[in-house]
């Protein structure tokens, strides 16, 4: 089976939740012997293809085409799949709702997006998506073709080693003691105020490891903190390798408001670090209170965690090894597994959503 794994835009969205996602997907497609184009042109882009396919196609070959983006070429795919008779699976990685709350006017933009969204997802044969929570969102909006929720996995090989950079991460950092830390980029819509106001309230190191816009696009509030910061919070922006992050931090807090999934939380858990997230729906679907994490809603209750797990190793320690259980549920064998499932039922005719 050749299948077409598709990131438009690939090279200028960095460390995104959607870039950690196609990687999965590609690792857990290679193990399963699926041959993969990243690529749909005959050439390193369109144009090029165009050129030196004057007398043919400068389409690439694929049996099975999956994009993970909503640009411009994955609209060109789209009909190029429809045409072709080529099934067409579109990942759902991008919804109104977690748009807001990104930069400077995402809000405004979010409501025109939700109407493109749902002419763009409606196109396919399947869309898969991160959650159950996220189905609900699409079916809402509504988008008419067939949806099944597939984890995004998490690849627990790349996080082997981590704690090798316990040392050097803090000195590069200057953190020490406890460290609450979080991972991704920053956004008010990942609990930013939340976090700052959280480590006001503490005397512990807080760290968020991740990027940050200081552009004219970044919104007011991810300027307001990450250029005057509470003291015992650091911004690193970018790291070259997250296992920094993972090594160095010992609380992972992730106050975010609103989720897809959030593989950021799957790789902390796989590092069996103690997790505190926000008490929202889609975190029903995979991690359970007093389990494998502890759930919060309000900064009172974030603090009240924080400080728990702080001052108790144990429950650190308990917390961490059952959400390493739970981190390897969505090992990556078992994606790539459930994706070549998909792909054949579409082959054959099958409907996917029933396997």
């Amino acid at each position: 089976m050749r299948t077409l794994n598709y990131l438009d835009f690939e090279r200028y969205l960095g460390s995104s939740g959607i870039t950690t996602a196609a990687r999965h997907q590609r690792t857990a497609l290679a193990e399963q012997g699926v041959t993969i184009e990243t690529t749909p042109w005959d050439g390193r882009n369109p144009l090029t293809a165009a050129v030196s396919n004057l007398d043919g196609s400068m389409w690439a070959d694929f049996d099975v085409a999956h994009c993970n983006t909503v640009g411009p070429g994955s609209i060109a795919v789209a009909k190029y799949a429809t045409r072709n008779d080529i099934p067409l699976v579109l990942h759902a990685h991008v919804t109104r709702e977690d748009f807001q709350e990104s930069f400077r006017g995402s809000n405004l933009v979010s409501k025109p997006l939700g109407t493109y969204l749902r002419w763009f997802y409606s196109q396919a044969d399947l869309v898969l998506c991160p959650s159950e929570y996220t189905e609900g969102v699409l079916e809402s909006y509504p988008v008419t073709a067939p949806i099944k929720p597939m984890t995004n996995g998490v690849d627990l090989e790349s996080l082997e080693g981590y704690e090798k950079f316990r040392a050097s991460a803090r000195e590069k950092h200057d953190l020490d003691g406890i460290v609450v830390f979080a991972v991704g980029q920053v956004f008010e819509r990942k609990g930013l105020s939340t976090f700052c106001r959280v480590a006001e309230g503490t005397d512990y190191e807080f760290a968020w490891f991740g990027p940050y816009s200081t552009t004219p696009l970044a919104s007011s509030t991810v300027k307001r903190w990450t250029e005057n910061p509470p003291e015992n919070v650091t911004f690193t922006g970018w790291v070259e390798d997250i296992r920094e992050a993972f090594g160095a931090g010992d609380i992972y807090l992730f106050p975010t408001k609103t989720e897809n999934q959030g593989i950021a939380v799957l790789e902390a858990m796989a590092a069996e670090k103690a997790v505190v997230i926000r008490d929202i729906p889609v975190f029903d679907e995979f991690f359970t209170d007093g389990e494998d994490c502890l759930k919060a809603s309000t900064d009172a209750e974030f603090r009240d965690a924080v400080e728990r797990l702080a001052e108790n190793p144990d429950l650190r320690e308990r917390l961490g090894k059952n959400a390493r259980e739970t981190a390897e549920e969505h090992r990556l064998d078992r994606v790539g597994e459930r994706l070549v499932d998909v792909y054949e039922s579409l082959l054959d005719g099958d409907d996917p959503t029933e396997i």
